[in-house]
């Protein structure tokens, strides 16, 4: 048996914010606490896709609550994700800031498919195994999340921008149901649903499922009315729609098994539901108790025994890619020796410690995946890398992982000013130095054998001292690096380069 670990999950969603603490076990995860709280922060965006100060303020004091109950968990114990009003909140960044300091623990925010790659990794693991494909369909609040698979692996994930709060505010605003509004949504909800429909029925499955609030919901609703005898049916929803239309709202003192905090976003995913189960031609459909936070714990198990979705993901992108291993390897050694020599602290376990480091691991990604863009073309291929990196669908990352990736790819090479005004973090620089270095001594994609290096950093930028001799023997590389030094000098920061007599060389090696 293995020792237990606990882990944590926070999920920010559109409509409500999750937190759920499980106790990891010989490769099984037991819940040991949930907390939700319905902040509805996609019902916070404004017109101009903003999340108004109110609701900032209540999601904050959420996530101080979360906080405190994630108290003393390391940091690789914890992982929370924000969804859809996230990905669209044009001022997620400034919230963000706010949102870290409160939970006390970094926040990513995901793209709609690694969103649906973690609910099905959670449905998968709360339903009985089977062999046959299953189809999950997730509606949240700002969007839905549609995927295909088997066993454990998503085949085909799609998410559209339709949720049961954005469909409620747009088509039921003020709670008012009627036949004429309920007909509208749908409709348009058959409209997104139209870039898809094909694929999917192409694909095919054999069980169909949905998972989170919205279908968990509805079919409590179901059950208390009599309109089902488990799950969702197509006869079923078509009686509780028309119930809604008969009371002209969601009255949860009318409707047995509604709850208050659902009323308001009842309409909006009743319509995307329809509409789904129409397209698809799904007359029954099953509800997982699984879902989105769920997913990321059983993701969090995976990094914690080094299965590592990412790591899996970089490796099918240097194939796809044609990227040479054996170069790639030895850029990524370097690089990592350049940043171990500044970064390392003597006080830490060393290999604890750099299995921990976020930012050693974003170099190591880099390095391997830094010359992606060669397969599209030679000149400025860091660029198309950069673009690769950023733009692609990367099953694991997160997208400010992805964004962080693709600004040391676009920064290991040529001049450092188009990089400067992308929001490179301070500690960045020492990662952006280090591939650097790498790809410079390395550029002749031979066995070179690199010499004594020595790197230090300190406020005014970095200082690099490397053999006299060697230097003398490589006047290519001695130029490159007269350059690098200009290069740096152009952004305000010092890179001095300092060549070693024969002497303190072997006073360095004897130490």
């Amino acid at each position: 048996m293995t020792r237990p670990e606990i882990l944590a999950a926070v999920d920010l969603g559109s409509n409500s914010f999750h937190l759920q603490v499980g106790r990891a076990l010989d490769g099984q995860i037991y819940v040991l606490d949930s907390l939700r709280e319905g902040v509805r922060l996609g019902a916070g965006l404004t017109a101009d896709k903003r999340i108004d100060r109110a609701t900032q303020t209540r999601a904050l004091e959420t996530l101080l609550r979360f906080g405190e109950r994630l108290r003393g968990l390391p940091r690789h114990a914890v992982r929370a994700l924000g969804t859809n009003a996230l990905r669209v909140a044009k001022n997620a960044p400034q919230f963000l800031r706010e949102a870290r300091a409160a939970l006390g623990f970094p926040i990513e925010v995901v793209s709609g498919r690694e969103e649906a790659r973690l609910i099905y990794l959670g449905v998968a693991h709360s339903l009985p195994p089977a062999a046959h494909a299953r189809l999950v369909v997730d509606i949240g609040g700002g969007s839905t999340e549609f995927i295909i698979g088997t066993g454990f692996e998503p085949r085909l994930t799609e998410s559209l921008y339709m949720g049961c709060v954005s469909w409620s505010l747009r088509y039921f605003d003020g709670g008012r149901i009627d036949k004429a509004r309920m007909k509208a949504a749908e409709l348009a909800a058959r409209q997104e649903l139209a870039s898809m429909v094909r694929a999917y029925r192409a694909q095919g499955w054999h069980e169909a499922v949905g998972s989170s609030g919205t279908a968990r919901a509805i079919e409590t609703i179901l059950l208390e009315s009599g309109f089902a005898h488990s799950g969702i049916t197509r006869d079923g929803l078509d009686r509780l729609r028309s119930l809604l239309i008969k009371h002209e709202g969601a009255d949860p003192e009318r409707i047995a098994g509604l709850r208050e905090n659902r009323a308001f976003v009842l309409p909006g995913g009743v319509a995307i539901l329809g509409a789904v189960l129409e397209e698809l031609a799904i007359e029954q459909m099953t509800v997982s108790e699984g879902a989105l936070r769920h997913g990321v714990l059983y993701d969090l198990l995976g990094r914690v025994q080094h299965a590592d979705m990412r790591e899996a993901t970089v490796v099918q992108y240097m194939r796809r890619y044609h990227v040479d291993p054996q170069q790639a390897e030895c850029v990524r050694r370097l690089a990592l020796a350049v940043y171990d020599a500044v970064a390392r602290d003597p006080g830490r376990e060393p290999e604890s410690a750099r299995e921990d480091d976020a930012d050693r691991l974003l170099l190591d990604w880099s390095a391997r995946l830094a010359e992606i863009g060669l397969s599209i073309a030679h000149a400025q291929y860091h660029r198309h890398s950069a673009y690769v990196l950023s733009n692609a669908d990367m099953p694991g990352f997160s997208r400010m992982e992805q964004q962080r990736l693709a600004r040391l790819v676009l920064a290991h090479r040529g001049k450092l000013g188009k990089v400067e005004d992308l929001g490179l973090e301070s500690g960045e620089w020492l990662l952006v130095l280090a591939l650097r270095l790498a790809t410079l001594f390395l550029r002749s994609r031979t066995d070179i054998k690199v010499p004594l290096l020595r790197v230090s950093q300190d406020e005014a930028g970095f200082a690099l001292a490397l053999p006299q001799a060697w230097l003398e023997e490589n006047p290519l590389t001695a130029d490159a690096l007269e350059s690098e030094s200009g290069y740096w000098k152009a952004v305000g920061m010092r890179l001095t380069v300092e060549g070693l007599s024969e002497k303190k060389v072997a006073a360095l090696g004897r130490g």
